[in-house]
């Protein structure tokens, strides 16, 4: 009971400095410049802590008693039940942004997940943290002439801030040997400021579109790992997940501003007009993994992931036939599948004599198809590739991790902006032996 008192206070001593920080991470920048984020809720996070980010985001079948796996809440149940886990990691980035003739290069830095993690009871873990879900970051503009003779035009400006996280708590439960469950409650948070601007060159008039959404939802994930002994040093571990896709909200409003530079006088127009309410949703996701582990030096893996976009109603504004609209609309995107190849190596985990054995080596590549539909047409492709490593940290009472990765993202598309993003991730993992029984002789 004492143990079981001691676990719950640490518990909530970091469920309140988790909150703490989820109040600053939503303060801080986007972490992304690329006017993709412009589209549905915004870039898409790999959600991976420091060992996926090395493997390029492998985790659904990954399971270890020293780390924290939240992309599969069944694999809490292989924490160690001495040990208290604290994941911490932050990015940056450079981007280029390539559109025919014209490139453009784009800097950000990003804070990407805060984990904890503890078993509660036998064949029983705990996890809780700050995971990222979408960022939204872009400012650009856009200047077309109307017609082929004279100077008339006009240009366009595209700005947007914003995203959306989750503070999650989860538990993963091993009834049987080599057979676990698990789940995570999340609470999803943020939204989007997103504005249009139009102004013409020989008009006095100016229009601006201004989108906006503050979503306080939930978001519940399901996992489940199967775990087979191949012989005395081989383990061969599936795993699936499944995430349930819902309506999250958001009350988005969008208002139609027409404004008179002469005068100074300004016409706004909102929708949805009215009682009337739209809602922002999540896509179903389902998951699968596979992981063979032999004598914990090498692991490989690979995960399949489908979300399904394509049935998730997209908020779209339109003046068709003179009839103005906001209103949700589904087919605005493909499903997103996405394919990821990974493996892990220690030399020697248990090395005394060499330091360099000790070190974890990690690499992955991953494949996604185009989930946009951008004017009707497929957005980017993206293929992407990782290298890192787990370099051990040995203090009184305390085994921690320094996890680095490099990542290279490419989003491809012959129509639209092709972009390059390579991206460090550090992330620091305590694993801190607070429920040690000492003995006294």
């Amino acid at each position: 009971m004492n143990d079981m008192r001691k676990k719950m206070c640490a518990a909530l001593l970091c469920l309140l400095s988790v909150g703490a920080m989820g109040q600053t991470v939503s303060s801080t920048s986007s972490g992304t410049n690329s006017p993709y984020s412009q589209y549905a809720l915004g870039e898409l996070v790999d959600p991976s802590g420091g060992v996926g980010k090395g493997m390029n985001g492998l985790g659904i079948a990954y399971r270890d008693h020293a780390q924290v796996n939240h992309l599969n809440p069944a694999s809490y149940s292989a924490i160690d039940s001495l040990s208290f886990i604290f994941d911490l990691g932050l990015s940056g980035q450079i981007s280029n942004f390539e559109e025919g003739n014209k490139r453009v290069n784009a800097r950000s830095a990003n804070f990407e997940y805060a984990v904890a993690g503890f078993r509660l009871a036998r064949h029983l873990g705990f996890s809780f943290g700050v995971i990222p879900f979408s960022n939204i970051g872009y400012n650009y503009s856009v200047t077309k002439k109307i017609g082929t003779e004279g100077t008339a035009g006009y240009s366009s400006s595209y700005k947007g801030k914003g995203g959306l996280h989750e503070v999650y708590i989860g538990m993963g439960w091993e009834p049987f040997r080599g057979v676990s469950f698990g789940v995570n409650g999340g609470y999803l948070w943020g939204g989007y400021d997103r504005s249009v601007v139009n102004t013409y060159s020989e008009a006095s008039t100016s229009l601006s579109k201004i989108y906006s959404a503050d979503v306080r939802s939930y978001k519940v994930d399901f996992g489940v790992q199967l775990t087979a002994k191949l012989g005395k040093k081989d383990k061969l571990t599936l795993g699936a997940t499944y995430g349930l896709g819902h309506k999250i909200g958001g009350d988005p409003t969008c208002k139609i501003i027409s404004t008179n530079s002469s005068t100074g006088v300004a016409d706004t127009t909102s929708y949805p007009g009215g009682v009337s309410k739209l809602n922002l949703e999540l896509p179903m996701t389902i998951g699968g993994g596979l992981m063979w582990n032999h004598n914990d030096k090498w692991r490989v893996g690979a995960d399949y992931t489908l979300q399904k976009w394509a049935d998730v109603g997209l908020l779209e504004y339109s003046a068709d036939n003179g009839v103005a609209e906001y209103k949700s609309v589904k087919g605005l995107c493909n499903d997103l599948q996405k394919m990821t190849l990974g493996v892990e190596y220690c030399p020697n985990p248990e090395s005394r004599r060499s330091y360099l054995h000790r070190i974890r080596y990690r690499a992955g590549v991953s494949y996604a198809t185009p989930y946009l539909k951008i004017n009707g047409q497929d957005g980017p492709k993206e293929i992407s590739a990782s290298m890192g490593m787990g370099i051990p940290i040995y203090r009184p009472n305390s085994i921690s991790t320094v996890n680095i990765s490099a990542q290279w993202v490419r989003q491809d598309s012959k129509q639209f902006i092709t972009s390059n993003t390579f991206r460090l991730t550090i992330g620091v993992t305590f694993n801190e032996r607070w429920f040690d029984k000492w003995k006294v002789e």
